[in-house]
């Protein structure tokens, strides 16, 4: 059979068109139009010209609005499984309804009263369009190592091979060449071509979004527009909807589209009469959810990964939806349908169908996979391989054209799987006598079609189409207003700005959670900070610490500002996707977050302000409160948007760094002039001046000792002095204006200035925001890049690496297939050989899994049974939602959460412990380390995962035997990469399976979507790859998505379930799956029409996808049949016959893993160092910013002298020192994060290794890094200071930076290892940071301290056994003169000389005294070793705090190690343990008295 489905009627010969009241026109239709959705397409023949862009000429399956009513209320009711059609009631009373819904926004009323209908480009023309980017088919991997040997690596290149290979740029090569056609209004054009063959620049081309191309040469018109007017005055009119769903994940489906409607509302000349923009609204949300079965989930989050929403069929009919609300002339869908089942993939494309007639727009759609049905909705196709076209005309016509150039469809092969197999030289049929008359190359494929007559009649079709739109043009200018002659955005400006303000609230709100966790953790911290500073006394006592809680407050806010540079970029793929749908100018985007900051951020700060400013002992009084409060709200707003800015305009979040040069750390008086500049630039500053000009300016402080001198019993009571910056000679107390004035230059008549300033700032960072959103563009377009290890290139690639340009292949015109598509599988290469064969029979029973849901229990799998037997290879399917995945996850006991029951049974016998690793799983998702070369990674599997009895050589001669299986032989030396940048999907999905065959499973393989997102050609050849293996004796279960037939004809059996977990059919498949089909005739379902595709069959006979369905339940039917009884019956003779006859090896090994400890560390560990190796911007960016903080740390501080305040310095570069840990904390939490996610996804599963080892790699990588660039901030930072320079000193100082870069490592992982994501991480770093700050001793002078806090959390804190070993060390025997300003004066009393007066002070406490005309001036240290006395700073504890800084460490790694035990094996133990519903189902289950294997997972 050549055909998957019958022949539409001939086109050259229409039936007459139905009318509305003709009923019998439609029961006469073919059995295949009254049980499904019919074609229905526009016209393709050039001889009916359209008469008006409105209204395009249909052909016979193109049908008047009432017929496609009916249309469309029967394929509501068409997969019941029922034979008859609806009667005509049932027809009458759902027409009603979709007509009415339908006719208000698509039908002709609005078309003939709508002026931007009338307005609007539609059809869209392409003349020899090329498009040329940049792009390498190979390149090689990047390491740590170029750093140094990239310049002697470039000179001797530029020596040896030339300039223009020692430069290596990156060629321009083309993506599409010489392409012509059009897509008429109504139109839908079919895009096929394996992955990066050019299909989605050619959808991005049409869709008019061409940044990131080098060049665009041709024309493209829009309803006779170029595309540069298009892009300037009517870009809402084209859209492009990527493959990923991109929303909002704490946004309701009805507020994602709510949105999107009122952004798209037209304006009143273009609504019905009377009609307002909420009717509107309401009206058009009632469609799309109808027309789209999303009702149901209106109030229901979109979700994502870590928000649990929708499923992935709803979310992707929600992007459809919003699609569907831009009303564009030209719309482009990219693959669209991936991971979907075919039934709910049909109703897609039917929707996009109905979309097109009802609104006469453009539709181009790329699909990987197509069956029949999806084939024969579109109007046009288009092949392009290599950026070549090979084929665009009608769709009727292409198999026949391709058949005459030589090439033979399969039986069963479906139309778009004929054609793109054709391009492909592996899966190509050619015709006996033909083999040396056919294309081969793309080059040939596209000479052969431009001398074609199909060319000559898409020729003769554009320039038909636009001397039609000639006219077009005539009434459109004739019908453009003021409001229409430019329409970029359907609302206003001001209106976007609404609109997107209340969205940003939604998303907030949808997130309470973590709104109002954010708040409480402000609580939680405000009330710490003010317990610090609680009741400040208004002496000088307080003196410093009041600077300190101001000083804080800022710190706190700004870092909590640092979290917007991540959120930044992570909403950024959405703005994008919207920007280029029209809804809103990201500028309005960029204001609307700004007003949500405004009530958000005064919350917040209000809840610190508030807390700490009372309980600390701030002056109270009215106005200074609001001004401490206005200033703190303005300066985080502030930061807020700078932090914004920074993201906007930067291209990554690579680098974050964070300087705050606020006159608190550095005052502005002993600034160096080379720095003093950032402190005018810098917000921080003006921020502190307001705060602190706005406590001390009416303040009178009271000197006390120690800063009160001399004191003690000798001291007489005028003749005392005070050492505060300001003081007068003999007073003993401070104006607080002198005192900011002499120390910061700070003064009270700056304070509005200052308000100016920084509301300037703000509006700055405000208008960079809006100016980087504005100017964001997607990722440059070019080629995928296949990267390879340096010594492991294939020699016919090397050549090409080294010039920098795209490989090139035997055949004409295409790059190296070994980069791109690797070779594939061969239909006649023989049997496996040398793959381990399976024998024993895996059986499972009575499986049933429940869920705990809000308000009870939820069951997703319903007394499910089957077997899996070597060399048969088994489908499991089912509708979206039906339990495929869950059930694989269950058998494979993989499951984590909810209670499972039922007998898992290997040859008769309870599961082994071994199970799991002797079980391959290939996951859906590819998760591989994407550093990995692949010959590295099934190397890794095979030596971890074989038995230890195997020797290493024989594990890596087998792993060589599997490359040569996967047909990888070449690019055995590639890295995995990501996609774009290294395998390409196919490949990465024969890598999943390559790592799980590399490790010789004894028992069985299962798969979960081995062919989700891949091309028809692709999946072919996975499949076959597949049946090689179970014919060499594997026993394989896969859960598979979408089969064509002639995919579903390489399974032998089929387990297929239902919505609710239940089976409806279990057995083997038969000859054309006749056994299935025979099965479903004779129990009700409709006959199977002659070439259907039974995967389509079946599903439509269980009502798969349709929530309406109402036929008989096949869960029912299945368990009173007889093949339910005979596979009950196969069960139980399998068990017993294989308990007798089984062999006991292979169920005896009962070990957890399958090498020792030591050899999984030793793996791990240097897999570790070789992601860490070949990640060069991890390294740099380490490296890049201790070198920049050390050097800015060294001449902020440049040569301090030995001065009061210099001694103060020296304090505040170490503290500064200590500060440079927040950033690169959070730069190093996303890489053991990233080990973490690659051990819970797919290692921990496998039992490939322990967690232990997995811990102790991801900690061990980071002790060398650490020591060599804390090496290298210790050269840059100490020499500069003017720290003490004897060996000792700096051999000490060293040794502590070595333990500070230790001590944050360890920190910053013991947080991210309680952490579920790196968000949260993110967020707890400035949190866990402030505390340890600030009970070290600096904010808050040891005096300081209440004694609730100094009496335990002091002592506590790591920061004070750092600073203590820095300060003790820097301080020692460093001579103190004071400068002129930091004396203090006073008269001694008569007959005593100055002298004497002080020398029992200077005895007890320390300093010296000059005498100078009768005034004393006393300096209050004379040496450096007393002013670390006065912080409880001891040089003879020096190597106490090393000790005790170790000790840290050492905790932070046990808690890294407890909480990462705790997070992946031991919670789930523990939770088991404690779980009293899991105690009573695991009693009940034991009392069972079957002897059979029962597993309880929670």
């Amino acid at each position: 059979m050549d055909e998957i489905t019958p022949s539409p009627p001939s086109k050259e010969h229409p039936d007459p068109p139905a009318s509305p009241s003709s009923e019998e026109s439609i029961s006469e239709r073919s059995d295949e139009e009254k049980h499904g959705f019919a074609p229905i397409k526009t016209n393709q023949s050039r001889d009916l010209p359209i008469s008006s862009h409105l209204e395009p000429t249909r052909s016979h399956a193109s049908l008047t609005e009432a017929e496609l009513f009916k249309v469309l209320s029967r394929r509501k009711t068409s997969a019941s499984g029922k034979q008859s059609i609806p009667t005509d009631a049932e027809l009458r009373e759902e027409q009603l309804e979709i007509e009415r819904l339908m006719t208000r926004i698509f039908g002709q009323t609005r078309q003939a009263n709508s002026e931007e209908e009338k307005t609007r480009h539609v059809g869209v023309v392409f003349r020899n369009l090329t498009v040329k980017g940049i792009g390498l088919g190979a390149a090689l991997q990047p390491t740590l190592g170029d750093l140094f040997l990239g310049i002697p690596r470039l000179v001797k290149g530029l020596f040896s091979k030339g300039s223009n290979a020692a430069s290596r740029n990156p060629p321009v090569r083309t993506i599409l060449n010489d392409f012509t056609g059009c897509v008429r209004p109504g139109e839908m054009l079919l895009v096929l071509g394996r992955p990066g063959s050019g299909c989605s620049s050619f959808l991005k081309i049409l869709a008019n979004q061409r940044f990131g191309f080098v060049s665009v040469d041709g024309n493209v018109t829009y309803g006779g527009v170029d595309a540069e007017t298009m892009a300037k005055d009517f870009r809402g009119e084209c859209v492009y909807n990527p493959e990923d769903d991109l929303h909002y994940p704490t946004l309701t489906v009805k507020d994602t589209l709510e949105f999107a409607l009122t952004t798209r509302t037209p304006g009143k000349a273009s609504r019905n009469e009377g009609e307002t923009r909420s009717e509107y609204v309401q009206e058009f949300l009632r469609v799309v959810t109808k027309l789209f079965w999303i009702e149901h989930t209106l109030k229901t989050k979109v979700g994502n990964a870590i928000v649990r929403g929708v499923s992935g069929g709803e979310k992707k009919r929600v992007s459809i939806a919003e699609a569907m609300i831009t009303r564009a002339s030209t719309q482009c869908w990219d693959n669209s349908s991936k991971g979907l089942d075919s039934n709910t993939a049909i109703e897609y494309i039917e929707s996009i169908r109905t979309l097109t007639n009802m609104a006469k727009i453009s539709s181009v759609v790329a699909l990987y996979q197509a069956s029949e049905t999806l084939y024969n909705l579109f109007d046009k196709v288009i092949l392009i391989d290599n950026g070549r076209c090979c084929y665009f005309g009608p769709t009727d016509g292409a198999k026949a054209y391709f058949e005459g150039l030589g090439f033979i469809c399969q039986p069963r092969w479906t139309t778009a799987d004929f054609l793109t197999s054709v391009t492909d030289e592996h899966e190509r049929n050619v015709r006996e006598g033909w083999e040396n008359r056919i294309p081969r190359s793309a080059i040939q494929f596209e000479e052969a079609y431009r001398n074609s007559q199909i060319q000559a009649s898409t020729i003769a079709d554009v320039e038909e189409f636009e001397n039609t739109v000639a006219e077009q043009q005539r009434e459109r200018e004739a019908a453009q207003t003021a409001a229409t002659k430019k329409r970029n955005y359907s609302i206003p400006f001001h209106k976007q700005v609404i609109a997107c303000t209340r969205r940003q609230f939604l998303v907030l709100w949808g997130d309470k959670v973590s709104l109002v966790g954010k708040w409480a953790g402000i609580t939680f911290q405000s009330l710490i900070v003010g317990s610090v500073f609680f009741n400040m006394p208004q002496t000088s006592a307080g003196v410093f610490s009041r600077g300190g809680v101001m000083f804080l407050m800022l710190l706190f806010n700004a870092l909590l500002a640092l979290a917007e540079l991540s959120g930044t970029f992570s909403s950024r793929p959405i703005l994008l996707k919207h920007k280029s749908f029209s809804f809103y100018r990201p500028a309005a985007y960029g204001i609307a977050q700004v007003l949500v900051d405004v009530p958000l951020v005064l919350v917040q700060v209000s809840i610190f302000d508030i807390i700490v400013y009372f309980m600390s002992g701030l002056q109270r009084t009215g106005s200074q409160f609001f001004i401490s409060l206005f200033t703190l709200w303005t300066l985080t707003m502030t930061m807020y948007s700078y932090f914004r800015a920074l993201g906007s305009l930067a291209a990554s979040l690579d680098v974050a760094t964070r300087v705050l040069t606020a006159g608190y750390i550095i005052p502005p008086t002993s600034m160096r002039p080379w720095i003093g500049w950032l402190r005018w630039i810098n917000p921080a500053s003006y921020g502190f001046e307001i705060l602190m000009s706005n406590e001390f300016y009416n303040l009178v402080i009271d000197c006390v000792p120690p800063t009160l001198v001399p004191f003690g019993p000798d001291a007489q009571e005028g003749h005392q002095a005070c050492t505060l910056s300001g003081s007068q000679t003999g007073q003993t107390s401070v104006q607080g204006a002198d005192y900011i004035s002499s120390s910061f230059s700070y003064t009270r008549s700056h304070l509005w200035r200052n308000f100016g300033i920084l509301f300037a700032m703000w509006l700055a960072f405000v208008t960079l925001t809006v100016i980087g959103m504005e100017r964001l563009k997607p990722s440059t377009g070019g080629g995928a890049v296949t990267i390879f290890k340096r010594g492991q290139v294939p020699k016919s690639v090397e050549k090409s690496i080294e010039k920098g340009e795209t490989p090139a292949d035997e055949e004409m015109g295409r790059g190296d297939p070994s980069l791109l598509n690797s070779e594939k599988i061969s239909e006649n290469s023989g049997k496996v050989s040398g793959i381990s064969k399976n024998e024993a029979i895996f059986t499972y029973r009575h499986v049933n899994y429940t869920i705990p849901v809000a308000g009870g229990q939820r069951q997703l799998l319903q007394d499910v049974q089957g077997y899996v037997r070597p060399g048969r290879l088994t489908a499991l399917m089912g509708a979206s939602g039906a339990g495929k995945t869950t059930l694989l996850n269950c058998l494979a006991q993989r499951t984590n959460f909810g209670l499972v029951t039922g007998d898992f049974l290997v040859d008769g016998r309870p599961l082994p412990r071994s199970f799991q690793r002797a079980t391959g799983f290939a996951e859906q998702n590819d998760e591989h380390m994407p550093t990995d070369s692949i010959r590295e990674a099934l190397r890794f599997s095979a030596l971890l995962r074989q038995p230890k009895e195997v020797p290493i050589a024989e594990k890596y001669e087998y792993v060589e035997k599997i490359i040569d299986l996967l047909e990888m032989r070449d690019i055995a030396g590639a890295t995995i990469g990501v996609i774009g940048a290294g395998l390409n999907q196919e490949q990465r999905k024969r890598v999943t399976i390559g790592v799980e065959l590399a490790s010789k499973p004894e028992l069985l393989m299962f798969l979960d979507e081995p062919t989700s997102g891949l091309d028809s050609g692709a999946s072919i050849n996975i499949l076959r790859f597949l049946r090689k293996l179970a014919d060499a004796g594997q026993a394989i279960l896969c859960t598979i998505h979408q089969p064509s037939a002639i995919l579903f004809e390489y399974f032998d059996e089929l387990l297929l379930l239902k919505s609710g977990g239940r089976v409806v059919f279990h057995g083997p498949l038969g000859k054309d799956s006749r056994n299935l089909i025979e099965y479903f005739e004779k129990n009700g379902a409709k006959k199977c029409p002659p070439g259907a595709n039974p995967a389509e069959y079946m599903l439509d006979a269980i009502g798969a996808g349709d929530p309406g369905y109402s036929g008989q339940d096949w869960g029912n039917v299945w368990e009173a049949s007889p093949e339910f009884q005979q596979r009950s019956r196969e069960i139980e003779q399998m068990i017993e016959e294989r308990r007798q006859v089984s062999s006991q090896s292979k169920l005896d090994d009962d070990r957890e893993f399958a090498m020792p400890l030591i050899t999984q560390i030793r793996a791990v560990v240097q897999r570790s160092f070789i992601a860490y190796w070949r990640s060069p911007n991890y390294g740099i960016g380490k490296l890049a910013l201790h070198v920049i903080t050390g050097l800015f740390n060294t001449f902020s501080f440049w040569n301090l002298g030995n001065s009061r305040i210099d001694l103060q310095l020296r304090l505040f570069s170490i503290f500064m020192t200590l500060t440079i840990s927040p950033p690169l904390i959070q730069q190093l939490q996303p890489r053991f994060l990233g080990f973490r996610w690659i051990y819970q996804a797919r290692e921990a599963n496998s039992k490939i290794y322990s967690w232990f080892a997995m811990t102790l790699g991801a900690v061990v990588v980071e002790i060398p890094y650490s020591i060599v660039v804390g090496t290298i901030y210790f050269n840059c930072w100490y020499w500069g200071v003017g720290f003490p320079r004897d060996s000792l000193s700096a051999g000490y100082t060293w040794l502590i930076t070595m333990l500070f870069e230790l001590y944050y490592v360890s920190f910053g992982q013991a947080i991210a290892s309680f952490s579920p994501n790196e968000i949260l991480a993110s967020l707890l770093v400035p949190v866990f940071f402030i505390f340890i700050v600030l009970f070290c001793g600096i904010v808050v002078p040891y005096q300081a301290l209440p004694s609730f806090w100094q009496s335990w959390m002091y002592p506590l804190s790591p920061f004070r056994y750092i600073l203590e070993g820095y300060l003790g060390v820097a301080l020692h025997n460093v001579p103190v003169t004071c400068v002129e300003n930091e004396f203090a004066r006073f008269q001694p009393p008569n007959g005593q000389s100055c002298q004497e007066y002080t020398k029992s002070f200077i005895q007890q406490v320390g300093g010296y005294v000059l005498e100078n005309d009768g005034t004393c001036s006393l300096c209050q240290y004379a040496n450096g070793d007393e002013y670390a006395k006065s912080l409880n700073v001891d040089y003879d504890y020096k190597w106490r705090d090393v000790g005790i800084v170790f000790s840290y460490i050492i905790f932070n790694y046990a808690i890294v190690f407890f909480c990462s035990w705790l997070l992946l094996i031991g919670g789930k133990k523990i939770k088991a343990v404690l779980s009293s519903s899991s105690r009573r189902q695991k009693k009940s289950v034991d009392e069972s008295p079957a002897p059979q294997s029962k597993t309880v997972v929670i």
